[in-house]
């Protein structure tokens, strides 16, 4: 394949996987990190770090993102559920249920892939800027809309829709399985609204004794799925939007730190792992710096809303931060996003 790019950004990992690939630092996740996360089960205690999929609840955390809708399946023109077998044949005794789902894939506990967020770029090197994804993946030609259909429910308008390059399909073959690292941010600043910069982070991860590896799945906890929990699908809009820590993308020598931490992927039980808005930026700049810094440039993959504050009571009670993780996403190719149900075990 003929190479995509003349020149990548400034201090991202384009090539250095591969010309052609698509996993971005997940290829860290070798069989000796996956070892070094199941020397990490020793209690063999296992916890749950999904929401409930219909959590927020409404669309006041994001306007676009809709809780799930579900539906019967159709069977002889009527609903397939509780459909008594016997409606069609009197010898037969079984009953069955067949459900449809229409989901937001990012609407609550999820994984961002590296489809999800790329950047104008000229990475062509004739000074004009193009719609480019990590490692040099076009906007239209690999990640691919749709045109707008007539006559058909809001949500189905721009059917067709496929990253073909990226898509989370790469995540879930790739099994997503490591050593989880939790850093305890609700820990130290509790709910307050901060934006945590790399000096907080550093004085959070030397109180608690935090060390990140290499390919370490990095988990910060902020209390802000708990919170969301506790609202029970009814959230106050006010606090949802200025609550809990998140990391300050706008901090550069917080993204070095992620650049050299070398850190596999980074996920937060918080909205979007970054503080949104961000802080104001100066000439042409990316209104996510956080997002761009990883998914665009680094091929950090981002997990957001998960349910993080049992598994932090536990290891904190326990004088611990590292276990063995598991997070695999749906594999449905082409979809630029997923939720997901990830396991922790202690």
């Amino acid at each position: 394949m003929a190479k995509r790019w003349v020149k990548r950004p400034e201090g991202s990992t384009w090539g250095d996987f591969g010309e052609d690939d698509q996993r971005g630092r997940l290829n860290l996740l070798t069989s000796d990190r996956v070892r070094a996360g199941v020397a990490e089960a020793k209690a063999g205690m296992n916890f749950c770090l999904s929401l409930p999929l219909d959590y927020p609840g409404g669309n006041l955390l994001n306007p676009r993102r809709l809780p799930p809708r579900r539906f019967a399946t159709i069977r002889n023109d009527r609903a397939n559920f509780n459909y008594a077998f016997n409606q069609d044949n009197p010898d037969w005794t079984d009953v069955v249920n067949d459900d449809v789902v229409l989901m937001t894939l990012q609407y609550s506990t999820q994984w961002d892939t590296l489809a999800h967020v790329g950047s104008t770029f000229d990475a062509d090197g004739d000074g004009k800027p193009e719609i480019v994804y990590y490692n040099g993946y076009r906007g239209g030609e690999h990640v691919v809309g749709a045109d707008a259909k007539p006559g058909v429910e809001p949500w189905a308008r721009f059917e067709g829709v496929e990253a073909k390059a990226l898509g989370v399909e790469n995540m879930a073959e790739s099994c997503v399985q490591g050593r989880g690292v939790l850093i305890d941010l609700h820990a130290h600043f509790g709910r307050e609204p901060k934006s945590v910069g790399y000096d907080d982070l550093m004085r959070v991860l030397d109180k608690d004794k935090v060390e990140i590896g290499v390919g370490d799945m990095v988990c910060l906890h902020t209390g802000f799925a708990e919170m969301l929990l506790e609202m029970r699908k009814n959230p106050d809009e006010h606090r949802v939007h200025h609550s809990c820590p998140s990391l300050n993308g706008r901090d550069p020598k917080l993204l070095e730190w992620v650049t050299k931490s070398k850190l596999a992927v980074l996920i937060g039980d918080n909205y979007a792992v970054e503080t949104v808005p961000s802080a104001a930026g100066s000439g042409s700049h990316a209104a996510l710096p956080l997002h761009e810094h990883c998914l665009f440039k680094l091929g950090v993959n981002l997990g957001e809303l998960w349910y993080l504050t049992p598994l932090a009571t536990w290891l904190r009670q326990n004088h611990r931060n590292r276990f063995f993780l598991t997070a695999p996403p749906l594999r449905l190719p082409g979809a630029v996003g997923s939720p997901a149900t990830p396991v922790a075990t202690v």
